[in-house]
């Protein structure tokens, strides 16, 4: 008889630890395992704010997932359609860069829905268009190249009042969203630029500015309000101008228009305001719950026979809280659901005992370049060296391979040691940066 088939969509952290489980539970003849997945590769999204940077190589937080899982086929495309009546995923593979498409169809037995999000956008002019996320290794690259080239042209400007306007733009960067991506992400670019700025001739430090707005009434509300004034206390500090209870109102050539009124003259619109889940659970014809698929305290779907999910895509009750809401789209919660994916998947088959999600939430770590960092592990306030140590302490120990974390750990290293780099090598361009280009969100919709 067949083995049967463990169908898992998605490789992020949920996805990989599901997998990782499943290949330490199974015995090799219990099951087949296949992974589907855009690319090859686990990205630790933590460290992409230290990308940007040019604190950490790329490769150095791309955890190959053919290395990682043995015992599990990796097929590389994106999910677009879920038949969970004839247990059947649909597939569109890539070959070339993408310019070959090939549709697969494979049958599952058991199926682990976890597509894991993208950037959250809303609908306002001109966003979707010019705004960057950094939620890939692509726009991580692009957002630190393109502003080196920012750099480059306003140095090369000519002298003279009839092109401050056009230096202005160049040298101003707005970013939107004040929680932990936007916040981390503006910090240690800001801490970077300050750096190298001055190898430039014409282009000092302070003459770089940076905006970062947001619709909250304070920075890293993730971690509660003492932490989040020691966080604003930071940037303001640097210089950095916070503008809290805005947003944009329009995205236009050379400049941004927010919803007090004002307009900034800017050429960088850096996007960190949330994440949705990913466009494939709205194809489901399953239950949603803001936005993000039902499951059980088990992690299964009800409704579709043998189905599971976990991670961003799906609304997981926080069983450790009071009135069980839903556990938060953090890295830390999908790979203990990924963990917990793996245990109920193989209990299904008759391998163990499922039990229902509950983890306790061990804090949030945020580094914001130089000495700089807020923490708060198990509830204790932490700031300034000793949260940095923290914040990098949990971020090896979080990596799940050995070797990731010798280079992401040398890579801190020689940051500490050396002048920071200041060249641009991958020539990304700005379209393929966009978020819907860059996070593949429409693939999903594409039958």
């Amino acid at each position: 008889m067949a083995r049967p088939r463990i169908v898992v969509v998605g490789g992020g952290f949920a996805g990989f630890h599901a997998l990782r489980t499943l290949e330490k539970t199974l015995p090799a003849d219990a099951a087949e395992l296949v992974l589907v997945n855009p690319s090859d590769y686990l990205l630790y999204s933590p460290l992409l704010p230290d990308v940007s940077a040019g604190v950490v190589e790329p490769r150095h937080i791309a955890i190959s997932l053919r290395q990682q899982l043995r015992r599990t086929r990796v097929v590389l495309g994106s999910a677009t359609e879920v038949d969970h009546g004839a247990q059947t995923v649909t597939v569109r593979t890539t070959d070339d860069g993408g310019a070959t498409e090939e549709v697969v169809t494979l049958s599952y037995d058991r199926l682990v829905l976890v597509p894991g999000s993208i950037t959250r956008q809303f609908d306002i002019p001109g966003v979707a268009e010019r705004a960057h996320g950094v939620k890939t290794l692509v726009e991580a690259q692009f957002l630190r190249d393109h502003l080196l080239r920012q750099l480059d042209r306003a140095d090369a400007l000519p002298a003279g009042p009839e092109h401050d306007a056009e230096r202005r733009q160049r040298l101003t960067v707005v970013a939107v969203g004040a929680g932990y991506t936007g916040t981390e992400i503006v910090a240690q670019l800001q801490y970077w630029l300050s750096t190298i700025a001055s190898r430039w001739s014409r282009v000092q430090p302070s003459d770089i500015a940076w905006v970062l707005i947001d619709l909250a009434e304070s920075v890293l509300p993730e971690l509660g309000p003492e932490l989040g004034e020691k966080a604003l206390g930071a940037l303001k500090r640097r210089g950095i101008d916070v503008r809290l209870g805005v947003t944009v109102k329009e995205a236009r050539d050379g400049e941004t228009e927010l919803t007090d009124g004002s307009v900034i003259p800017s050429r960088t619109l850096v996007w960190g305001a949330g994440v949705a889940a990913s466009p494939l659970v709205e194809t489901l014809d399953l239950p949603l719950q803001k936005g993000r698929l039902v499951v059980r305290p088990d992690l299964s779907v009800p409704g579709a026979e043998g189905v599971f999910a976990g991670g961003d895509a799906a609304a997981v009750p926080d069983l450790t809280q009071e009135g069980t809401p839903l556990t938060p789209p953090t890295a830390q919660h999908a790979q203990r659901q990924g963990t917990a994916l793996g245990r109920n998947v193989a209990a299904s088959l008759g391998h163990g005992t499922a039990k229902p999600y509950r983890h306790h939430d061990l804090g949030l770590v945020a580094d914001l370049g130089g000495r700089d960092a807020i923490a708060k592990p198990l509830g204790i306030k932490l700031h300034g060296p000793l949260a940095k140590l923290v914040a990098r302490g949990y971020h090896l120990y979080a990596l799940p391979s050995m070797a990731n974390r010798v280079r992401v750990g040398t890579d801190w290293l020689l940051a500490a040691l050396l002048p920071a780099q200041s060249v641009e090598v991958t020539r990304i361009r700005p379209d393929q940066a966009l978020v819907s280009t860059a996070q593949q969100s429409s693939a999903h919709l594409r039958g």
